[in-house]
């Protein structure tokens, strides 16, 4: 079982705080997370930054992928999909490694990672994906016709607003991890492969 450990290299415009220093609560969410991946994911490291922060982050996270209409590949699409179009290096690699561990595909984030419009995925799953890009690329241009073929594809009104939510909040993600240039943990890159 490994100890939780905050990367310094974690980000590099931040200074990544000593994990002895945090909260308790704080503590023991990382350690919960670092014995379930077996290292301390950096996300974690760098927004331990600023605890109230941390914790309504991974609240919501976690209220996104456990109280979703979606499956978690799905969830996983919608985030690899968004992350390679704000080209969020971190979001990229990481959440990639959780594509291919759900999906079962070790090509998939790839895929969608370059282009979404390639992936090898269904009708509605394509149907789900750009709408998660149109909501990240033009917002304004959303309209209700992008809700009636989420619909026509098989969504529900519940799993229409799980994709706008998850797709917002991981244009967040990207932006915080691009502003404070986090760094994927090593272990991400051959994970699910």
């Amino acid at each position: 079982m490994a100890d939780p450990t905050l990367d310094d290299d974690a980000m590099t415009r931040f200074e990544v705080p000593e994990f002895e220093e945090l909260p308790e609560d704080l503590q023991d969410r990382i350690t919960e997370e670092t014995e379930e991946a077996g290292f301390t994911p950096n996300v974690f490291s760098a927004f331990a930054y600023k605890p109230s922060h941390f914790r309504a982050f991974f609240d919501y996270h976690d209220a996104l992928v456990d109280d979703t209409a979606l499956d978690r590949e799905e969830v996983e699409m919608i985030v690899v999909a968004v992350s390679g179009r704000n080209h969020c290096y971190y979001c990229n690699v990481a959440h990639g490694a959780l594509l291919r561990i759900y999906s079962g595909d070790p090509e998939l984030a790839d895929q969608l990672v370059a282009n979404y419009r390639q992936a090898d995925v269904s009708e509605k799953r394509m149907a789900m994906l750009d709408v998660a890009v149109k909501l990240t690329e033009h917002p304004d241009r959303v309209t209700e016709a992008d809700l009636e073929r989420l619909a026509e594809v098989g969504y529900s009104p519940e799993a229409m607003w799980d994709i706008a939510a998850v797709t917002a909040f991981f244009n967040l993600s990207n932006r915080m991890a691009m502003f404070a240039d986090m760094r994927p943990n090593s272990e991400f890159h051959t994970m699910g492969r």
